[in-house]
């Protein structure tokens, strides 16, 4: 698709929050949450022209390397909310956005996403075949108090769940999606500290693909202060997640 006539390099777009979207006490999800956040991502993409469909032609895709989230609080049920987005670093293979969510003007969730491009065909990182130099970018706008980090897996962990990739984990991309991985995990957690709106911030590093059939194993190490989970397969790790509590 061409870049739109409505393009800007700082998107805004409204969501309202559905029922399908929130927890049993009315918040919005926290992958749902992650689920807003790459919509609006991808919405900036279509109109800037380096969308999925724009990228497929090339036998590519944007595929979220790693992702930091910050929570003053969460909306729930009716709420519309506002999701800003706009990049910080583009260059060759990688990508840096950042995602901000308001809430009647008040600024309640910041996000840091680290972007490849990847080959669908290879499966592989490769340079972004498309122009996007008419994106401006905003190095120093950041939305998160702390940038996203390698996540440093802890020695000693407990394995907590063994799971089997099924066809509902997989997206367009056909491999397991991100927020899948997180949903997996937070399905461990305590649902008290989830309900009560106790997750500060979040990171998540996205390592390795994982496929159709491919058996895995959640690995879990609860600290005083936060909570790390990993995900092997075949005793290498696909994915690793850092919750800190509030």
């Amino acid at each position: 698709m061409p870049i739109s006539e409505n393009f800007t390099s700082i998107l805004s777009k409204e969501w309202e929050i559905n029922f399908t979207q929130c927890t049993p006490n009315g918040f919005l999800k926290i992958t749902d949450l992650c689920n807003l956040l790459q919509l609006t991502a991808a919405a900036h993409s279509e109109v800037g022209g380096i969308s999925f469909t724009d990228m497929q032609e090339f036998d590519q895709a944007w595929v979220l390397s790693r992702m930091r989230v910050e929570i003053t609080e969460l909306p729930k049920w009716r709420d519309t909310v506002t999701v800003k987005t706009w990049i910080n670093s583009l260059e060759n293979s990688r990508s840096v956005r950042a995602l901000e969510m308001y809430l009647n003007g008040r600024k309640i969730v910041g996000s840091e996403t680290f972007w490849a491009v990847f080959n669908t065909q290879a499966r592989r990182p490769e340079p972004l075949a498309l122009p996007y130099e008419h994106f401006e970018l905003y190095p120093d706008n950041r939305a998160t108090e702390m940038g996203f980090s390698k996540i440093n897996l802890p020695q000693e962990k407990e394995i907590v769940f063994e799971r089997t990739v099924s066809l509902s984990d997989l997206d367009i991309v056909n491999h397991a999606n991100n927020v899948k991985y997180l949903e997996w995990c937070l399905d461990l957690v305590d649902e008290n500290k989830i309900l009560s709106q106790q997750i500060h911030s979040f990171e998540m590093n996205f390592l390795k693909e994982l496929s159709l059939k491919d058996k895995v194993i959640i690995h879990e190490c609860i600290n005083e202060n936060d909570v790390v989970f990993s995900i092997t397969k075949e005793d290498k790790t696909c994915f690793a997640l850092q919750l800190n509590w509030k």
